[in-house]
């Protein structure tokens, strides 16, 4: 059995070089061995500036690539699908960036795709369910440390008004929601362990960009549970996350975009009073590992497709809820 996974990664997209790639150069099961875009001179930039022995001047070469066996791919939302199966179809393992598809029907027909390739693994990215940070925080909610979790409320956003940044066109799949109001969601439907029934959001559009540049969305969870959460992209930057229970709280301090170097602060509150954890580690490493180990030892994968569908019904039903001005159901 080998020992490493070998990587391929599709796109020199500033996530890959600057996020996830350095957290695969760390991993202990994995080999990055190629990156490609599609202009030959950055791949090879980029491959210098990486130390990745070889580079591809187009993503069908990297499919091409016999030495790859697993491909990741931080192309643009409205791509992922599409390179996605396009790299199943080539017989690689699949690590696709979040969102998982432009919209709930989008993901499904890449489960669809999967589900016909079984020895092959896929997974959406969603890196920040690694950091430990998060595993304590579920830990503290699954064990009753604050009681019966109730109301889930989370905050992200950022400052961007470049037009020329895949962020902002709404081609590509950009705007706020699908960015980073996806973390929003997945983090309260894994806090809950459940999905929401219904949910009902405003969302307010940039007139010149056309993209979601605030989004304010309600989730119900049934039996008088909720999750809240804003995200935006003309707003100062700043992330937070905060579960609370009928005898408690927990709160996150950098619950996305953890620092691969640096501490993140959790706070649990009770009537015992307030502890303070900190938590270090690289949530980029974390995930290449678990998927690598998954690919390695032939197990599912820790985040199921299934799980990217459900979130991205939820995220189009806060779509529709904006475009009809109420309550909308999340189909199941």
């Amino acid at each position: 059995m080998p020992e490493r996974v070998r990587w391929g990664v599709m796109s020199t997209a500033r996530i890959a070089r600057e996020k996830v790639v350095p957290g695969m150069l760390g991993a202990r099961n994995v080999e990055v061995v190629a990156i490609a875009s599609r202009s030959l001179d950055r791949a090879r930039a980029s491959a210098a500036e990486l130390r990745i022995p070889r580079a591809h001047g187009s993503y069908e070469a990297l499919l091409a690539d016999a030495d790859v066996d697993a491909v990741y791919v931080p192309l643009p939302n409205a791509l992922h699908v599409e390179w996605s199966i396009r790299a199943l179809e080539a017989g690689k393992h699949v690590l696709c960036e979040k969102p998982l598809g432009m919209n709930a029907a989008d993901a499904e027909r890449l489960a669809r795709a999967a589900s016909g390739r079984p020895e092959l693994k896929v997974m959406e990215a969603f890196m920040y369910r690694f950091h430990p940070q998060w595993i304590f925080a579920k830990r503290l909610v699954d064990e009753g440390a604050i009681g019966q979790l109730l109301q889930v409320h989370s905050h992200f956003s950022y400052y961007k008004l470049d037009p020329d940044n895949i962020r902002n066109q709404p081609e590509a799949g950009g705007g706020g929601l699908m960015d980073i109001g996806c973390y929003d969601v997945s983090l309260a439907r894994y806090l809950f362990g459940e999905e929401p029934l219904r949910v009902i959001a405003a969302v307010d559009l940039d007139p010149t960009l056309g993209v979601d540049r605030l989004v304010s969305a309600l989730l119900d969870f049934s039996g008088g549970r909720s999750a809240t959460f804003s995200c935006a992209t003309q707003l100062w930057p700043h992330q937070r996350a905060e579960a609370f229970g009928s005898h408690g709280r927990v709160e996150l301090e950098i619950p996305f975009n953890a620092p691969q170097d640096g501490p993140c602060r959790v706070w649990h509150e009770s009537e015992a009073g307030v502890e303070e954890r900190s938590f270090s580690d690289d949530q980029y490493r974390l995930q290449a590992e678990a998927f690598s180990r998954s690919i390695l030892e032939n197990e599912p994968v820790p985040l199921p497709l299934s799980d990217g569908v459900a979130n991205m019904r939820v995220l189009d039903a806060i779509k529709a809820s904006s475009r009809e001005g109420g309550w909308a159901a999340v189909t199941s």
